[in-house]
């Protein structure tokens, strides 16, 4: 019978480790991103590790998208441009050209992609840039802290796995 204490405890750790949902997090942090800047629009970038590719990870952008941020993204030429950035990146907003302003931060990660928090929609200045700054800084901590917990519970299954002898 002690065993079934030891299955017992780790259904429940696996349980309270796998609670977190990567994709709503994500989802979260842009939001919110988007509330903390006065902005409706927020994502996060990923660049691959060799700095070639970069593709939008996620977008929060009101359903209509006014100022079309969506396709700008894939045709602007503003996800090169982070492939070779290695600290923020701020375009000016040019209604003429399509240009709805941007700011990006790079998320500081311990993994072998970069990525980027950006937000659009008006224009940035200094205090925005040390805002963003500081909230891509939570945001890294608190993706890793997932990824963090995603592991764990891959370990953890793994030690579930074996039989007790």
């Amino acid at each position: 019978m002690p065993y079934n204490r030891v299955d017992v405890a780790m259904r429940e750790l696996i349980a309270s480790f796998s609670c977190l949902d990567s994709a709503g997090l994500i989802d979260r942090l842009s939001r919110t991103a988007a509330a903390v800047t006065g902005t409706a629009y927020a994502g996060f970038v990923r660049v691959d590790a060799l700095r070639e590719v970069a593709h939008a990870v996620h977008v929060h952008a009101p359903p209509v998208d006014p100022l079309r941020v969506r396709p700008w993204l894939e045709e602007s030429g503003v996800l090169k441009t982070l492939v070779s950035a290695s600290g923020p990146v701020l375009i000016v907003p040019d209604p003429s050209m399509g240009e709805p302003g941007f700011l990006a931060m790079p998320l500081p990660l311990a993994t072998r992609d970069h990525a980027f928090l950006w937000v659009a929609g008006r224009r940035f200045g200094d205090p925005d840039e040390h805002l963003l700054s500081r909230f891509a800084t939570a945001a890294g901590r608190a993706l890793e802290a997932a990824s963090g917990l995603e592991a764990a519970v891959r370990l953890l299954r793994g030690v579930q796995a074996f039989p007790r002898v």
